[in-house]
């Protein structure tokens, strides 16, 4: 496989912005730099293709309304942080993974195959009639979990930064 040609200036840039990014979230990027900048090679190289910087270890479909769940950060990172020390392609990794208390292994695919994806629909919680009553609707971010009560969802998640589009209602 070829990797796309970026701009080392471009590669570091990035890399710079997502660690800092990472970091103010309470996340951690792979230590090893040089996968890590490949991973943002891959990251850009759809971000060209595509316009958003989906998953490079995912197939995107191109279109941007099927492919919110995985773009980066992806709506599985945090799931598969908690249980594997690391996202799917490996970018993101636990403290201990980082500390070297735990190893990596092998992460199945959290993604439902294209047949079994759906629009969600707002999550509804049982028993909670009276906050269906609420003068403004609850966002949820797909991502991060991140809760907020406003007329729209905010223009990017102040917990994992990622846009307004990766946001559902929740009530």
């Amino acid at each position: 496989m070829t990797l796309p040609v970026f701009p080392d200036a471009l590669i570091d840039a990035t890399y710079s912005d997502l660690k800092k990014e990472a970091e103010d979230g309470g996340y951690r990027l792979n230590q090893d730099i040089d996968f890590t900048k490949n991973l943002i090679r891959g990251l850009l190289k759809n971000e060209q293709r595509y316009g958003y910087r989906a998953c490079p270890c995912r197939l995107a479909t191109g279109k941007k309304e099927e492919d919110l769940d995985i773009i980066c950060p992806c709506d599985y990172r945090d799931p598969d942080l908690d249980e594997f020390g690391a996202c799917y392609c490996a970018l993101y990794v636990s403290e201990a993974v980082q500390k070297g208390q735990q190893k990596l292994s092998p992460i199945p695919e959290r993604r439902p195959p294209r047949a079994n994806r759906k629009n969600p629909q707002p999550l509804t919680p049982k028993g909670l009639a009276p906050l269906a009553a609420l003068p403004l609707p609850v966002w949820r971010c797909k991502v991060c979990g991140y809760l907020c009560a406003r007329e729209q969802p905010p223009e990017v998640c102040p917990i994992c930064k990622v846009k307004k589009d990766r946001f559902e209602r929740f009530i």
